[in-house]
Parts: C-alpha cells; sequence; structure tokens
C-alpha cells in the first residue's frame, strides 16, 4: 500500500500565515485600547489662574460718560428772529450774560396796545370816582334839604297843635300841618337810604374798575416781560456750552437757544448691561477711571428703562477730580454690588455663565491639563465663585478652549 508524503515546505508556510494572522489580531487590539494623542497648545496664547479661597467683591463694569450735574436750557419765550448773537460756546457767562439778541415787532406792538388800554383804563377810574362822587355828593345835598324841611314842618305841626287847644286854629290846619310833617319824616328816610345805597354801589364799581385797572397793569408786565425776553440771557451762572443759532435764523416759542452748564459739577452716567443691572441698588459704591485718575462715586439714581440693551445707572463723584475732567468724557466705572465672605472663586472665564456648570482644563502636571466640570456661582467683574469640581490651588485655563471641545486632556508646550 502506498502512504502520501507531506511537503515540508508547505506545512512552513501555514504556520507562517496563522502566526502573521495572530499578530495582526493582537496588534489591531492593542491599538484600538490605546487613547487617542493629547492635542498640543502654545502655553503662552493661553490665560490661566489659580484657585483662590478667601473674600471676593462682586463688582458691575461699565462703560459711561462725564455729564454735568446741572445743566440749564435756554429757551425761546416768543418767537422772533436773531439779530445779534453776542457770546461762543465755552466762555463764562453768568445769570446776566446776554447771549441773543431777538426781535419782533408783534411783541412790540401788544406790548404798547396793553399800555394804552391800562392807561385808557385808569382814566375811567377817575372819571368814575368824579362821576360817583359827585352823585353822593348831590343826594347827601338832598337829605339835608329834606331834613331842614321835616324839621321845620315838625315846629310848625307843634305850633298848630298848642293853637288849636286854644280854639285859634282849625282842626283841618292842624291835620294838613301833622300830615306834612310826617310825609317830610319819611321822605326824608327815604333819602337817607337812597344816600347809603348809592355810597354802597359807588364802593362796589370802584372796586370793579380798579380790579380792571389791575388786570391790564398785569398785562402790560406780562406784555413787557415778553419785550425784556427778546434780549436772551443766561439765567445762571457756568459755561455756555451749546449756541447753535446765527443772525437771522427765526425761533419759536420753546426751541432751545443755549445750553449753560456748571462744569465743576459733574456726575457718571453709566451704561450697565442689563442682565447686571439687576444687582445695582442706589447708594452702592463706585469708582470711576477718567483714565487720568480714579474717582470714588456713589449710586444716586438707576433709569427704570432699558435702552439699546443697557440701562443708565447715574453716579455722584464723591472725590476731586482729576486734570482733564470735563462732560463728555468717556470713563470706565466699577460698581461693587456685595462682598463675599470666605468662598472660593477663580478669574472669570471666557464661557460659561454665573449659576451653572462649565468644562475647565485643570493642569495636572506642567505640560498637561484635563478637562474637569465645574460649578460655578455668583458672578463679579473679573471672578467668580467656585462651588463644586475645584480646590484652592488649583490652576485652570481660562481662555477659550471651545476648539478642543472633543479632547480630554491637552498638552503645554
Amino acid at each position: 500500500m502506498d502512504i502520501p508524503r507531506q511537503n515540508p515546505r508547505k506545512r512552513h508556510r501555514t504556520l507562517y500565515l496563522g502566526g502573521g494572522t495572530a499578530a495582526v489580531v493582537l496588534l489591531t487590539l492593542a491599538l484600538s485600547r490605546l487613547q487617542p494623542a493629547a492635542p498640543s497648545v502654545e502655553r503662552a496664547t493661553l490665560w490661566m489662574d489659580t484657585v483662590q479661597r478667601g473674600a471676593m467683591v462682586r463688582e458691575v463694569r461699565a462703560p459711561g460718560t462725564l455729564v454735568p450735574e446741572q445743566i440749564r436750557w435756554v429757551s425761546a419765550v416768543t418767537a422772533g428772529r436773531v439779530e445779534r448773537v453776542l457770546a461762543q460756546p465755552g466762555i463764562a457767562v453768568d445769570s446776566q450774560s446776554e447771549l441773543l439778541v431777538l426781535s419782533n415787532p408783534d411783541v412790540q406792538r401788544e406790548a404798547l396796545e396793553a399800555q394804552r388800554q391800562l392807561v385808557a383804563a385808569e382814566a375811567e377810574l377817575v372819571n368814575l370816582r368824579a362821576t360817583l362822587e359827585n352823585q353822593r355828593l348831590n343826594q347827601a345835598a338832598q337829605v339835608a334839604s329834606v331834613r331842614g324841611d321835616q324839621r321845620e314842618a315838625a315846629r310848625q305841626a307843634d305850633a298848630n297843635e298848642k293853637l288849636a287847644e286854644r280854639e285859634l286854629l282849625a282842626p283841618l290846619e292842624l291835620s294838613r300841618s301833622q300830615d306834612r310833617a310826617e310825609e317830610l319824616a319819611e321822605r326824608l328816610q327815604i333819602e337817607q337810604q337812597r344816600l347809603r345805597f348809592l355810597t354802597q354801589s359807588m364802593q362796589a364799581q370802584l372796586a370793579a374798575q380798579r380790579a380792571q385797572v389791575e388786570r391790564l397793569r398785569g398785562l402790560v408786565e406780562f406784555q413787557q416781560r415778553y419785550v425784556e425776553s427778546m434780549r436772551v440771557t443766561a439765567g445762571t451762572s457756568g459755561v455756555l456750552r451749546e449756541l447753535p443759532l446765527q443772525e437771522g435764523q427765526w425761533v419759536n416759542p420753546g426751541d432751545r437757544l443755549a445750553v449753560v452748564v456748571q462744569p465743576g459739577r459733574l456726575k457718571a452716567e453709566l451704561r450697565v448691561p442689563e442682565t447686571q443691572a439687576k444687582d445695582v441698588v442706589v447708594g452702592q459704591r463706585a469708582s470711576i477711571d477718567t483714565r487720568n485718575g480714579l474717582v470714588a462715586g456713589r449710586v444716586i439714581r438707576i433709569d427704570p428703562a432699558v435702552q439699546n440693551g443697557t440701562v443708565t445707572v447715574d453716579v455722584a463723584l464723591e472725590g476731586a477730580l482729576p486734570r482733564g475732567a470735563r462732560p463728555d468724557l468717556s470713563v470706565d466705572g466699577t460698581i461693587q454690588i456685595e462682598r463675599l465672605a470666605d468662598v472660593l472663586y477663580v478669574g472669570r472665564p471666557a464661557y460659561g455663565q454665573a449659576e451653572g456648570t462649565v468644562g475647565l482644563f485643570r493642569l495636572t502636571g506642567d505640560d498637561e491639563a484635563v478637562r474637569v466640570n465645574v460649578q460655578l456661582g455668583r458672578a463679579s467683574a473679573s471672578t467668580i465663585e467656585v462651588r463644586g469640581g475645584l480646590k484652592p490651588g488649583d490652576v485652570v485655563i481660562l481662555s477659550d478652549m471651545s476648539q478642543w471641545d472633543s479632547a480630554e486632556r491637552v498638552r503645554l508646550k
């Protein structure tokens, strides 16, 4: 019987092929378990900070401008044409400094008409007083005349009564004399009442005419103030800030003619973002950077409305103003909201909101950082409270690391 013989070369080839396949499988398995290489980041381009424990001052920073505390707008009282401009912006003025001269013929005419009416009313008052006084004197004379007749009639009646008692006078004559005396007595009472009524009526008519004169006198003064307002004065001491009118220009009542400010009394108007304005209250301390020095201040007013995403906050300046401080100067303000004692805090990262959770890279050595989840608390302008995920002494990267969101660690070089 024949036995088949195996080829030694074919058996060696099979062994080599099986061993190579096993080596490839083992290498693939090992590579799958390896972590991807950490990306490299330039250390010089990173902003890092160390976690600290202690007192943290919450602050709000906002840009703003210096504005005068007292601004006086000089407005036109009446319409008119600008005849002369007597001042220029930037000069010091007082309350009597003349700024403009206006003209309006209608105002002059109305003032003259009011003056004419006043003179006529005063003349009418004089005539009325004379007329009424003459009437009163005539009535007084009439009362005196009737009184004399009444007394004479009374004496005649008494005499006739005595004669009648002696039967020297007829009873008819006695009755006539008595009736005459009674008639004149009643007429005297009527004339006296007429005199009293005329006196009272005289006072009422004179009072009404005096009131008319006073009304017209007030109108004359009012029109005179219109005439005087044609010479425009500053009305207060300070610096003339604006005077935008030119000679020949026409202005209407209420138009702004000039602005006078007091440069030594300034305040800061800060534009606080609406998301941070909720923590600002009146009375909080502030610091204003004029870029030529710092000035202490205090919040005195918060605008109730939001404009363009910001809330206007007024800060009264309590310290001396540095040189160069003037209205409309751009400034930066810092408002101290509160002071937190014994808290864990770090510099505010480029991303992440207060009262939230954010992933930050914490340094584990000189050349490596790993991602950790950090719980944030209350925030300030440059710092933020850490409520979890970090401990004092940890160094974290605060720069924007969003391009390495897929990496759990980075290498620093």
